[in-house]
């Protein structure tokens, strides 16, 4: 399945809405134009049923990076625009709780991302970046000798194995990202679940070992931090009732904690697109109902679908969770500030809409 980047647009508001009716089957909703961007695409700018013939009167570029290269306008002008689209937004999120979840697979590309999440504080949010380690966990276990073994997708993990996670999220990956914001300007704290019974849970299944589901979340630590200035960076872990470290997908973890904290929205940050349709387009803008068609018709699929399952968890409480992809510079600026967005939002039924009027 072929990934396709969505089209930015400059001018006319193009308010991201998912328009499949909840009646219609999945297969429609995977190839309605309004709510999916492929390469069948095209752009909807005023001038695009003008004739083509004379290159002079060709319609003009809409997008930034084509203003620019062509100067069809001035520099400023170009700013002036995209400062006109991204403002609302702005306002909507300022002092709004973002958690932001950096996947193991994306921290290849923590740059860009911890670049976003900076800007977002300065601009007057409050991000909360959580993050796996999945990549990290399984090279330090091969270089220890160390077997690695799933059960329905999820690490089975047994005591040795729990020592590695640790010390892979708290010590390597925790470490290695708030400095990494620290040196890129910012303010951040690391912790885990463990730190002031933030994430309090029990046992999943007992073919699992040491894996935990979610039940309390404390997040006294975490608020008092966010108030103080600092943007805190949490790793996946959680305490058990007899005081047992237990590692949680970061995922779910992510989820619980968006949900504890009342965000304003989660995003996941992976090396996905979004949700893609069966012929490979990103579908923009889905509603929970939509999602679980997908899911049920196997158009979300493989690893997607826990990601999916926790998206629609968070959204019991939370009206947006958006997915982008971590490898496209600057995804999450894009997807939180600009009309066509980065990746796919996923939004309850009835959520508010996402610019003011």
């Amino acid at each position: 399945m072929t990934a396709v980047k969505r089209p930015s647009h400059l001018g006319a508001r193009l308010t991201r809405q998912s328009t499949a009716h909840a009646s219609e089957p999945a297969s429609a909703l995977a190839s309605e134009q309004p709510t999916s961007q492929g390469k069948q695409h095209t752009s909807h700018n005023s001038h695009d049923s003008r004739e083509q013939n004379d290159p002079h009167d060709a319609a003009p570029p809409t997008d930034v990076s084509a203003l620019a290269a062509a100067s069809q306008i001035a520099r400023h002008e170009v700013i002036a625009q995209v400062l006109r689209e991204a403002l609302p937004y702005m306002e909507l999120l300022r002092g709004q709780v973002i958690v932001i979840k950096l996947g193991g697979s994306a921290l290849a590309y923590q740059r860009d991302v911890l670049e976003d999440v900076i800007w977002l504080h300065r601009l007057g949010a409050r991000p909360v970046l959580a993050h796996g380690g999945g990549l990290e966990i399984d090279r330090w276990l091969d270089r220890l000798g160390l077997q690695r073994r799933f059960h329905n997708g999820l690490r089975v993990t047994d005591a040795e194995t729990l020592d590695v996670v640790r010390m892979t999220l708290e010590r390597k990956v925790n470490r290695e990202l708030t400095q990494g914001i620290t040196l890129l300007g910012g303010r951040a704290v690391g912790l885990s679940g463990l730190d002031g019974g933030l994430l309090r849970a029990r046992p999943l299944a007992p073919e699992l070992g040491y894996v935990g589901m979610v039940e309390q979340v404390n997040p006294g630590a975490v608020e008092a931090l966010v108030a103080a200035g600092y943007i805190p960076v949490i790793a996946p872990l959680a305490l058990g009732l007899d005081g047992q470290a237990l590692n949680v997908n970061a995922d779910d973890a992510a989820a619980d904690l968006a949900r504890g904290l009342h965000a304003a929205k989660l995003i996941y940050i992976s090396n996905v697109p979004g949700i893609l349709a069966h012929d490979g387009s990103l579908l923009s803008s889905l509603t929970v109902s939509q999602t679980r068609r997908l899911i049920a018709d196997g158009t979300i699929r493989g690893g997607m679908i826990p990601k999916a399952e926790a998206c629609l968890r968070a959204l019991d409480t939370i009206e947006r969770v958006h997915i982008v992809d971590g490898r496209e510079p600057h995804a999450l600026i894009r997807e939180l500030f600009t009309d066509a967005g980065a990746g796919t939002m996923i939004e309850r039924e009835g959520a508010e809409p996402t610019q003011p009027a």
